[in-house]
């Protein structure tokens, strides 16, 4: 369940106007600093939501065309839509995916990965605000460190290259932001 039952604005402008578009149901599986900021309450800001997967996927195309970076609706409320290639979620994370602002739309429909799924999706790139996006997480109570690295070791890195630098990152976030069980 989300924090709010509307997004904030400029959020909720910007969501009405792509629904607006859409012809069909689309749905939009996210994560990234949308998520952790309306979904679990970080304070952060973010001017995008990042997704994994979209379904129907044929519309990966237009939507990035009527709501992706560059276009009439990011100059118009300086957000957009970021279909994010290059991340490797946990195989099952479709199963605990949660709708965010369930019927406010019409057509669009947003689900956010749970967090430690978020938390994983992280781990590759591994920039600052991703270890302050887990700092906080694990701050907050949102993350076990135990689910965090079973998940990592069942569900992620069987299809992680470099699975060994991987592990050296896991463990350290989970010596850095997790309390000595």
């Amino acid at each position: 369940m989300s924090r709010h039952k509307i997004p904030p604005e400029p959020w909720k402008s910007f969501l009405d106007s792509v629904d607006g578009m859409l012809t069909e149901p689309v749905e939009l599986h996210c994560f990234g600093g949308f998520v952790v900021t309306q979904m679990y309450g970080l304070a952060r800001t973010t001017s995008d939501i990042d997704f994994i997967s979209l379904v129907p996927d044929h519309w990966r195309t237009q939507l990035v065309e009527i709501a992706g970076k560059g276009s009439d609706l990011h100059r118009t409320y300086g957000l957009y839509l970021d279909p994010v290639t290059v991340v490797t979620p946990p195989e099952d994370y479709e199963a605990r995916l949660t709708p965010m602002y369930d019927g406010v739309w019409k057509r669009l429909r947003l689900f956010a990965l749970e967090a430690h799924d978020v938390a994983l999706t992280k781990l590759e790139r591994n920039f600052e605000r991703d270890r302050t996006d887990i700092q906080q997480l694990a701050a907050s109570g949102r993350l076990q460190a135990s689910l965090l690295r079973t998940r990592y070791q069942h569900e992620l890195r069987p299809y992680l290259a470099r699975a060994e630098w991987h592990d050296t990152t896991l463990q350290l976030w989970l010596e850095s932001y997790f309390p000595p069980d």
